[in-house]
């Protein structure tokens, strides 16, 4: 069998709540201990081009998926990783899920890296799981394309037309440069990774699912 379509033995574990811990953990760390607790891991987990370059520091593509820059970046961030994670946990199994959302983030990270890299921007300082996220939020809507997501508890939308609009909105602010210090290019690569991810590894088409053709 090939190994990359090889799959996990079923299990649940609330993998979820473990990541949502960690995340949680080194963010009051990051808060709690310190100005040079903060420095130290905001430098050493942060996913730094030039740091990446110069020093090797290879393992920022994962550790940049647990730093937060502050309280309402970690709390909207661990919100979609329980709405949305918790129900794709139960359908991937949580072997699965986990090396889904630690590939989709790596890969979002490493992308990312590259387009930070050569358009000069080498001290960027990428942090957050918004990228593994999106990937989580493109798995829901490929797993449930009929469920109705309310954004913001007040406006239904089908999962799939949730997943284009956050893809819409990205790309605007991509493209009117009005994207602050969010990462869009890297939400845009989480969904990316997540469709070649579903493509290859699950054997899933994840138009067909969103689309119901």
């Amino acid at each position: 069998m090939n190994i990359i379509k090889k799959q996990f033995r079923y299990v649940n574990y609330n993998i979820v709540f473990w990541l949502i811990g960690i995340n949680v953990l080194i963010f009051a760390a990051k808060s709690l201990l310190g100005m040079q607790v903060r420095i130290l891991l905001e430098t050493r987990m942060s996913m730094i081009p030039l740091a990446i370059v110069e020093y090797k520091w290879f393992w920022t593509f994962i550790t940049y998926m647990f730093m937060h820059a502050d309280i309402s970046h970690i709390v909207f961030n661990m919100l979609g990783l329980f709405i949305f994670g918790m129900h794709v946990e139960r359908q991937m199994g949580s072997w699965e899920f986990l090396v889904f959302y630690l590939v989709t983030g790596m890969l979002a990270g490493i992308f990312s890296f590259g387009v930070y890299y050569f358009t000069g921007n080498y001290l960027v300082f990428l942090m957050g799981a918004s990228g593994a996220i999106y990937a989580v939020q493109l798995a829901y809507a490929v797993f449930f394309p009929n469920s109705v997501i309310h954004i913001w508890g007040i406006l239904p939308l089908r999962a799939p037309i949730m997943v284009l609009g956050f893809t819409v909105l990205s790309l605007f602010f991509i493209i009117s440069g009005r994207g602050g210090n969010v990462a869009h290019l890297t939400h845009l690569a989480g969904f990316g990774f997540a469709w070649i991810y579903f493509f290859f590894r699950l054997d899933i088409n994840p138009w067909r699912r969103l689309t119901g053709r």
